[in-house]
């Protein structure tokens, strides 16, 4: 394991299947409301990958030129929506089908008819940074 697994591993962060994908060291600044999730070039163009802050999962999307945050698990089923399909702006729940809106946490389709929380996200330095407050 490299020394920076290590210490993501230490703070917490996990992706679905893969090495932790982790909030760096935060500046003062950047830890009143932005945390860093992991490196823009961790997240596959068209594809997600789960970071946890504390107890929080997040699914990140990269597609279309943006960079999407929504609460990692389907409103409908405990399941978390990085292991799903990107399709545009939408991430797909495969246990039943429901699609989300990436830019809004709104079901697009049944069975899900709750929304789930999306977060606003922005680049710095090659960085993905989420601020979890609405």
């Amino acid at each position: 394991m490299s020394e920076r697994e290590g210490s993501q591993r230490e703070r917490g962060a996990t992706t679905a299947g893969g090495p932790a994908l982790a909030p760096g060291r935060l500046s003062a600044e950047r830890a009143e409301s932005w945390q860093v999730a992991c490196a823009l070039a961790d997240i596959p163009e068209a594809g997600a990958v789960r970071v946890e802050f504390g107890v929080e999962p997040v699914c990140l999307v990269n597609t279309e030129g943006e960079v999407f945050a929504i609460r990692d698990v389907c409103s409908h089923a405990d399941i978390p929506l990085s292991e799903g399909d990107v399709e545009g702006t939408t991430v797909e729940c495969w246990l039943h089908g429901s699609r989300f809106d990436l830019r809004t946490g709104k079901p697009t389709g049944l069975p899900a008819t709750v929304p789930v929380p999306v977060y606003e996200t922005k680049i710095e330095g090659g960085d993905v940074l989420v601020r979890l407050e609405s």
